[in-house]
């Protein structure tokens, strides 16, 4: 009787052991088993979720066929680093094992936005709320000038606030490291009205062989007391930023007294009338040398540059033509 126990004892041993290395095997074989999803598919592991809500997650997905095969092959078969929360394309017939190393060494998927050079803070902020990838709201729209456009990468679940923070941060730092390397005895006094000017110089141009010399005549001008005469000036008082005018300036709006319309006021206008980007910036801090003292539009996107009024008023007049030929087409 003893020894019938002791085989019986041993046999349940020896089955319990074959069942659980079977067990142990198919469990390894599963968690590298390649899934039968056909195609790569984003996954977006929320912050703060542990190993078993990560599991279940996956096998709702439709990315692994088990929960407990992903949990447990973590266990047994993988190292020790945790998974990261973020948003990771999993490759087509990606393995358990291979999900896992994506969410712990994969970089996350990465959106980008553009500012382009010359939109208003107003502008920025409703292009920021468009995004479909950022998240949160915007309680204030920053200074006017205050923000650099640029291109900026982000990943999903960022907010629209901490891009708009980055902006301004990136502001401060280009701004810092253009005027350390300024032109000597510009008559401009510092970091901020170099910031008024360049969105001027933004607004008047937008090629890049032109800002030098844009900036040029400003300075120019301001060197000899005379008024910069700038038609985005009179624009922003109109709209302050609000978006384009979509229309031709009045000659009434010439001549209203605004803080912004620099014909009819001294020197600069109180802020920046957009947010220049570094080109323009550096531009008014380093000026083309010329002798021009006005420009206008040469019909061809450009300008034509003058010294003398006369020779100004020559070129205006041209660009009417052209602009009446417009009008007939």
């Amino acid at each position: 009787m003893r020894r019938a126990l002791i085989i019986a004892f041993l046999s349940i041993v020896l089955l319990a052991g074959i069942a659980g290395g079977t067990g142990y095997f198919w469990l390894k074989s599963s968690f590298h088993a390649a899934s039968p999803v056909p195609v790569d598919t984003v996954v977006m592991i929320k912050r703060g979720s542990g190993i078993s809500a990560i599991s279940q997650q996956l096998e709702k997905d439709g990315l692994i066929p088990d929960a407990n095969v992903f949990k447990f092959g973590l266990k047994f078969f993988d190292d020790s680093r945790p998974l990261r929360a973020g948003e990771y394309k999993v490759p087509a017939g990606a393995s358990p094992a291979e999900i896992a190393r994506v969410l712990k060494e994969s970089e996350q998927i990465t959106y980008r936005i553009t500012v382009a050079e010359g939109l208003s803070s107003s502008e920025v902020v409703e292009q920021l709320r468009g995004d479909p990838v950022l998240v949160g709201e915007i309680d204030k729209i920053p200074p006017e000038g205050a923000l650099l456009p640029e291109t900026y990468h982000f990943h999903r679940g960022e907010t629209r606030a901490g891009i708009l923070m980055r902006m301004q941060a990136y502001m401060q730092r280009a701004l810092s490291k253009a005027w350390a390397a300024r032109q000597s005895e510009l008559p401009i006094s510092s970091p901020e009205e170099a910031v008024i000017l360049a969105s001027i110089v933004e607004k008047e141009t937008g090629l890049d062989n032109e800002r030098g010399k844009v900036a040029g005549v400003f300075v120019n001008r301001l060197r000899k007391g005379m008024r910069l005469h700038s038609d985005p000036t009179v624009v922003y008082g109109i709209t302050l930023g609000a978006g384009p005018l979509g229309r031709g300036l009045r000659r009434s709006e010439l001549d209203a007294k605004t803080p912004y319309n620099t014909y009819q006021i001294n020197g600069l206008p109180p802020t920046p009338i957009a947010n220049p980007g570094l080109a323009s910036i550096q531009a008014v801090l380093n000026p083309e040398a010329t002798e021009a003292l006005y420009f206008v539009a040469d019909g061809t996107g450009g300008h034509v540059f003058s010294k003398t009024l006369s020779e100004h008023n020559r070129n205006v007049r041209a660009w009417r033509k052209i602009e009446r030929a417009r009008q007939k087409n």
